[in-house]
């Protein structure tokens, strides 16, 4: 059993697994911000455009509800939630479009990053390696 659990510590120890659970947690994140800018900002913005209109509220009914005498429901209302894929597409646009925009970001200042790297090795000059391998070059020349 001791030795069980040595293998499941080394598992989750290892790099990938970590960066995994760090990459969940921080997309679980992410998405509540993203959610919150559809639901909270954008949203509004585009019922307002539409004239208040709700597109969460955006259903087809097949069937309306069916009542009893008294009024309370025996049978729900079939409905085609229109309004909720619509809302759900708009969301997934929206974090695709903000996942490429981090994406891109971060490759830009990725790329300045290496050519910043490059410019400071060659800026150094030749290495200690390269400048004896050129002066064994000479002499093998000169023989």
């Amino acid at each position: 059993m001791k030795k069980f659990f040595g293998e499941f510590k080394t598992f989750i120890m290892r790099g990938n697994v970590l960066d995994m659970a760090v990459g969940v947690v921080i997309a679980t994140a992410f998405g509540k911000i993203t959610n919150s800018l559809v639901s909270d900002i954008i949203m509004p913005v585009i019922g307002k455009l539409t004239g208040g209109i709700d597109l969460n509220y955006f259903n087809i009914t097949i069937r309306e509800a069916v009542l009893d005498e008294a009024g309370v429901v025996v049978q729900e209302p079939i409905k085609v939630g229109i309004g909720n894929f619509l809302v759900t597409i708009i969301d997934f646009i929206i974090i695709a479009f903000v996942i490429f925009i981090v994406i891109k970001a971060i490759n830009k200042a990725s790329e300045k990053l290496i050519n910043k790297n490059k410019e400071e090795e060659k800026a150094k000059g030749p290495t200690e390696i390269e400048l004896l391998s050129e002066i064994l070059n000479e002499i093998k020349k000169n023989k």
